[in-house]
C-alpha cells in the first residue's frame, strides 16, 4: 500500500466541510499533506474539519467561500497561497445537485448550477495554474464530476449540463497545460452516500430513514459509493504515483457505461 503520497505538499479542497470534500481533505492529511486549505459555506462545520486535520498533524485553514461569486472563488486560491506560501494541488469537490428538469428549471436554478458546478471550478483552476506557472512548478488538479455528465436523468437537467461542461473544461485545461507538467483530471462519481445526498433524498424524494437500506440493496456491490474510498482514489490521482495521467475523466461507479442487460 502506498503511503505519504502527498508528503510536504499544500492542497486546497473546495466543498470540504462535509461529504466527499471532507473525506478528501482528511485522506490528504493522512498521506502527508501538511498545509491544507478547505473552503465551504458553513464556518461551524469548517472549524470542525480544521480541528480534525490538525489532529492528523497538518496545518489547516478554513476559508468561507461563496462559489456563486467569481471573486470569492478566485480569492480562495490567493488566500490559500498567502496562508501557506505555495499551493501544489487543488480538488474541486464542491457542487450542487438541486433537482430540475428541462421543463421546470428556471433561469435562476440553471444559472446557479452553472456558477457553482463549472464557473467556480474553472476560475479556481485558472488561479492555481497561474501560481504553478509563476513558480515553474508541477502540480495537479482533480475535479469531482459525476456520471450524470453523460446525460443524467430527466430530473437532473441543469446538474448534468453543468457537470458535462466541467468535464470539457477539465480536458481542455489538461491539454493546454500538459507541457507545464500540470496534470488535470476528473472523476465521474456515481451514487454516493453523503450528508448532502441524505438531504436531497429527504427534500426531493420524500425519503425516510430506510432510504439507505433500499438504495444499498439496489446496487450491484450492495452499497453506494463511500466518500473515504473516493478520497483515497483522489489522493492517488493527485500524487506522482499516478504517473503521467492527465486529461482523463475516470468513471468511479458500479454501472458499466455503454453496456445493457439482455
Amino acid at each position: 500500500m502506498f503511503s505519504h503520497l502527498l508528503s510536504g505538499h499544500s492542497i486546497l479542497v473546495s466543498g470540504a466541510t462535509q461529504g466527499v470534500g471532507r473525506a478528501i481533505a482528511l485522506a490528504a492529511a493522512r498521506q502527508g499533506a501538511d498545509r491544507i486549505t478547505i473552503t465551504g459555506r458553513n464556518s461551524e462545520r469548517g472549524g470542525t474539519v480544521v480541528s480534525e486535520l490538525e489532529e492528523l498533524g497538518a496545518r489547516a485553514v478554513f476559508i468561507e467561500t461563496d462559489l456563486e461569486n467569481v471573486d470569492s472563488a478566485r480569492a480562495s486560491v490567493s488566500r490559500a497561497i498567502e496562508e501557506f506560501g505555495t499551493l501544489d494541488h487543488v480538488v474541486n469537490a464542491a457542487g450542487i445537485t438541486t433537482r430540475g428538469s428541462v421543463l421546470n428549471t428556471d433561469q435562476d436554478l440553471f444559472d446557479r448550477h452553472m456558477a457553482i458546478n463549472v464557473r467556480a471550478p474553472f476560475f479556481i483552476m485558472q488561479e492555481a495554474i497561474k501560481h504553478l506557472k509563476e513558480r515553474g512548478a508541477s502540480g495537479s488538479i482533480v475535479s469531482i464530476i459525476t456520471t450524470s455528465s453523460k446525460g443524467g436523468t430527466p430530473i437532473l437537467a441543469p446538474y448534468a449540463i453543468s457537470k458535462a461542461a466541467l468535464a470539457a473544461a477539465t480536458k481542455n485545461a489538461a491539454h493546454a497545460h500538459r507541457w507545464d507538467r500540470i496534470r488535470i483530471n476528473g472523476i465521474n462519481i456515481g451514487w454516493t452516500d453523503t450528508p448532502g445526498e441524505d438531504a436531497i433524498q429527504r427534500r426531493f424524494h420524500d425519503a425516510d430513514d430506510t432510504w439507505r437500506e433500499q438504495a444499498y440493496a439496489s446496487q450491484p456491490m450492495g452499497k453506494l459509493g463511500q466518500p473515504n474510498e473516493i478520497a483515497d482514489f483522489v489522493v492517488f490521482l493527485l500524487s506522482e504515483r499516478s504517473g503521467v495521467v492527465t486529461g482523463s475523466i475516470i468513471d468511479w461507479d458500479q454501472t458499466v457505461w455503454g453496456c445493457e442487460d439482455a
